[in-house]
């Protein structure tokens, strides 16, 4: 019998670029996975690729992911839209946070905005900003589209897929399944949250725990871009790019005192377009056994901060949902190797849309995490 050379387990975006990248490769490829199509942490954020608000160290992996959703949009046939990211800035220290990461990054990563330049970006002409920042290189896609695209043009391509089947172990190039075993001369592990189940001593050793995050869809005005995306003075906060520049203690303090209910959530106040409309959010709660309960008040609450910047009277409300992922306090990449023909990937942050593609070749080519 002839095995495979890669076993990808999981369907999750992780996963899927992976076994893009190791088709591209050249290397015939199997997915298995345990739904019937991708429904999880893939599909429920906001296709937000932030490359540029990444920290330094991750950088080339960002250029390198960047230019794999790139290649993939090109050749799947998903929108990418190189819209970047917008940032307006309603404080002094917001404005300054932004001018000191333009200053450290440079002009072709960070454009400085007027108020006027910022407010009319967004589709929102009555923004009483202080000024604002593009970020030119970030990609928007719609997570609704890409993974369920990206298999069926990989299964066209010859990758075998394997759906609804439960994974109960991997490694020594056997995964153990509901339907049997499977081997292949290499296996990729792309388990997300799951890995609390299939590697109980790396999800403990990296402190993996489920973050859940308070999600809207609402209807769209036409004066605000589909290709939106909107970052504001939490996400300064909490990305690792703008989080390392002098000014954001003293920002993380005034919001502190501002914004407190945003900080009490956790919350990283952002606004993407997709064709369905704009995607609103989010919160951050932490559990190894979350809750599937949505606090009205705080979904209301991120509602009526975006609504605010973007001038919105009376949004309408399409779709909520509780979105989750794999996270860590310790790390934002859990990859290890614990043996010879098996590789465990799993983001433990936000940032799994974005630096998939890059990932997925630090996978391949046998990278390390250093930076992460």
């Amino acid at each position: 019998m002839t095995f495979p050379d890669l076993i990808v387990v999981g369907a999750g975006i992780i996963g899927l670029a992976t076994a893009y990248q190791a088709h591209c490769k050249g290397m015939s490829v199997h997915v298995i996975d345990s739904a019937d199509r991708p429904v999880g942490s893939s599909i429920q954020n906001f296709g937000h690729a932030c490359f540029t608000g990444q920290a330094d160290l991750v950088q080339e992996v960002g250029r390198s992911a960047r230019a794999g959703w790139l290649h993939a949009a090109g050749e799947v046939g998903f929108w990418a839209e190189q819209s970047g990211t917008y940032i307006p800035a309603t404080t002094e220290l917001e404005l300054h946070v932004l001018q000191e990461f333009a200053q450290h990054r440079g002009e072709e990563e960070v454009t400085i905005l007027s108020p006027k330049g910022v407010a009319q970006a967004i589709g929102s002409p009555d923004l009483q900003a202080l000024g604002g920042a593009h970020l030119p290189l970030d990609v928007r896609v719609n997570p609704r589209e890409v993974a369920p695209k990206l298999a069926a043009w990989l299964s066209k391509q010859g990758v075998e897929f394997t759906w609804n089947t439960h994974v109960s172990a991997a490694g020594e190039g056997v995964v153990a399944t509901s339907r049997g075993d499977f081997r292949a001369a290499q296996l990729v592990v792309c388990p997300g949250y799951r890995l609390m189940e299939l590697f109980p001593g790396l999800a403990e050793s990296h402190e993996v725990r489920v973050c859940t995050l308070a999600m809207s869809l609402i209807e769209r005005p036409s004066r605000i871009p589909q290709g939106l995306g909107m970052l504001t003075g939490t996400s300064l906060a909490r990305y690792d790019g703008f989080a390392a520049m002098p000014s954001v203690p003293a920002l993380k303090a005034e919001l502190g005192r501002r914004e407190p209910e945003l900080v009490s959530c956790i919350a990283n106040l952002m606004v993407t377009g997709i064709d369905q409309g704009l995607l609103v959010g989010d919160s951050h709660a932490y559990s190894l056994s979350p809750e599937p309960f949505i606090d009205e008040d705080v979904a209301q609450l991120l509602l009526d901060k975006a609504s605010a910047l973007l001038g919105l009277e009376r949004p309408k409300v399409k779709q909520r949902w509780l979105g989750r992922y794999a996270d860590s306090p310790a790390t934002n990449l859990v990859l290890e190797r614990p043996d010879p023909r098996t590789t465990v990937a799993v983001v433990t942050s936000g940032i799994g849309m974005t630096l998939s593609f890059g990932i997925a070749e630090l996978v391949l080519e046998g990278g390390n995490v250093e930076g992460f």
